[in-house]
């Protein structure tokens, strides 16, 4: 199933392409602007990637706030790249205002993502005093229990990606843009599968003869968005790609994106700054459960893999429309805000939770049961307060291309719906973006026969309704719909010919 539809997303890349690129017409103005800042946690701050507290004890590679903007010479939009487990909406919210306070830039114009490291700074999953009125029990479960963003990093965090906007709108010049794909193999792998019992799981085990086949797809395609200036360097680039950040380089890093920035800046030069947008990944990773040899999935080795291979997948795009590369417009955002339904645990479910969170020694208890027990514990009381989650969606469009966003962790399938059902040559899925609302899984996923997994399981991070996905989707496409694409940018047509062969090279063979 994954080889027919690499196939069939392949193809369909290639011919959206051509067709684009018989398009005629461009935009008279474009410019573009890049920059990025630091913004490390340090040692010794909370490391989130689970449901439980861990901390940072060495330092690999910074983790920073990457912008670009994109300037028509009617409006502009600011794209952030943070790298990160994820980012809550009432943050990005205080971010945008400043933003546009600073530049100008309307605050619906700015798409702030998430990359999902594992190994990033304590931004998520709760904010601050968010349930400071609660229960005391509930208190201790979020407080000192749960990950919670650092207050001090997360204004750290906000002036990073401020800092980075404002100076990415400030160095703007007039550019030469392209769009394109490349075709990273092997690099992100489904990590549901369907097992021989009749339901799918995440992670059965490396190995695990019960395995049937994935439970879903993965989208080995590579997005990019490149920028040169008028003298031909090269400004920077937006990537897209759909994996987890869990290769997990030891210590606090930017996971394997750190990789796709040292490969792209090794072929296109040091000063480009490499914006990294993730696609819908929520159930895919580097992990192959079904892998035929023994090999290291995380660390080192993983990150160098995966990010290796993406950029240069990414560096085979750029040389390719490098040569084409021209103005692009419109540049255009919009968005919609959707009211989204939690599942809500059943009184037996909570009652349950209850009893075993309660116990007096932990010591006794399954701590896989005791965290669920806890998250269950958790959302009851978050179901009380936001019965509904407001999830903006955005669409957020230069030239040929289009970035659609969900603020969730989103199912690999529809992050491929969203480029089968899209009129856009290149259409760029982008999940976490904007706020972080949870896994949205596919609906197969929770079919009660054949789904399953850690991603349906009911948490306070995990809980929105079985068509939440479907309704992100459908929203999606309808903004984009409404925006119309530019054709791909070509490079002018040769003039006839007026010279003459090379005299080097003009004879028959000399035989004599």
């Amino acid at each position: 199933m994954q080889t027919a539809m690499r196939g069939v997303a392949t193809a369909a890349a290639v011919l959206a392409f051509l067709g684009a690129a018989r398009g005629e017409g461009s935009a008279a103005v474009f410019k573009a602007g890049f920059a990025e800042r630091d913004v490390s946690p340090a040692i010794g701050a909370e490391q989130p990637g689970g449901y439980g507290k861990a901390y940072h004890r060495k330092f690999h590679d910074p983790c920073k706030a990457r912008a670009a903007v994109f300037d028509d010479g009617k409006a502009r939009v600011a794209i952030v790249g943070l790298d990160a487990i994820g980012i809550r909406g009432q943050t990005v919210r205080e971010v945008r205002a400043a933003i546009e306070a600073k530049t100008g830039i309307p605050a619906g114009s700015i798409l702030v993502s998430a990359s999902h490291t594992h190994t990033g700074g304590p931004t998520a999953l709760f904010l601050p005093g968010e349930f400071a009125d609660a229960p005391p029990l509930i208190r201790d479960m979020v407080e000192k229990e749960s990950v919670i963003a650092d207050p001090a990093y997360l204004e750290k965090v906000k002036a990073g990606i401020v800092d980075a906007v404002v100076e990415a709108d400030a160095k703007r010049v007039p550019a030469r843009g392209g769009a394109g794909y490349g075709l990273a193999e092997g690099g992100a792998v489904n990590r549901r599968v369907l097992m021989k019992q009749g339901h799918a799981m995440t992670h059965p085990g490396v190995g695990n003869p019960d395995i049937v086949e994935p439970a879903g797809p993965v989208d080995p395609q590579v997005g990019v968005l490149g920028a040169w200036d008028e003298s031909g360097k090269m400004l920077g680039c937006v990537v897209n790609f759909a994996c987890h950040g869990t290769t997990g380089p030891e210590g606090i890093s930017a996971d394997y994106i750190y990789y796709i920035e040292k490969t792209i800046r090794g072929l296109m030069g040091e000063d480009a700054t490499v914006v990294f947008l993730p696609g819908m990944a929520g159930d895919v990773t580097q992990v192959d459960n079904r892998i035929a040899f023994q090999a290291k999935q995380f660390g080192e080795g993983a990150a160098r893999f995966v990010g290796g291979t993406v950029g240069a997948e990414a560096c085979k795009a750029l040389v390719q429309m490098e040569r084409h590369a021209g103005p692009l417009g419109p540049v255009v955002a919009t968005s919609r805000v959707l009211h989204l339904k939690r599942r809500i645990p059943s009184p037996e479910h909570v009652a349950a939770a209850l009893e075993l969170v309660q116990k007096p020694d932990k010591a006794g208890v399954d701590p896989t049961e005791w965290t669920f027990a806890k998250e269950t514990v958790v959302l009851a009381e978050r179901v009380k307060r936001e019965p509904t989650v407001d999830a903006e969606v955005q669409a957020v469009q230069v030239g040929p291309a289009v970035f659609l966003t969900s603020p969730a962790e989103y199912f690999c399938q529809y992050g491929l719906d969203l480029k089968a059902g899209s009129k856009f040559p290149f259409t760029f899925p982008v999940s976490l973006a904007n706020d972080a609302v949870g896994y949205v899984p596919h609906e197969t996923a929770l079919d009660p026969q054949t789904g399953g997994g850690y991603e349906t399981r009911l948490t306070s991070y995990s809980n929105l309704e079985p068509t939440a996905g479907r309704q992100i989707t459908d929203a999606l496409l309808d903004l984009a719909s409404k925006l119309t694409p530019a054709p791909a940018p070509r490079a002018p047509g040769l003039p006839p010919f007026q010279g003459k062969p090379w005299t080097y090279g003009d004879r028959r063979p000399q035989l004599d």
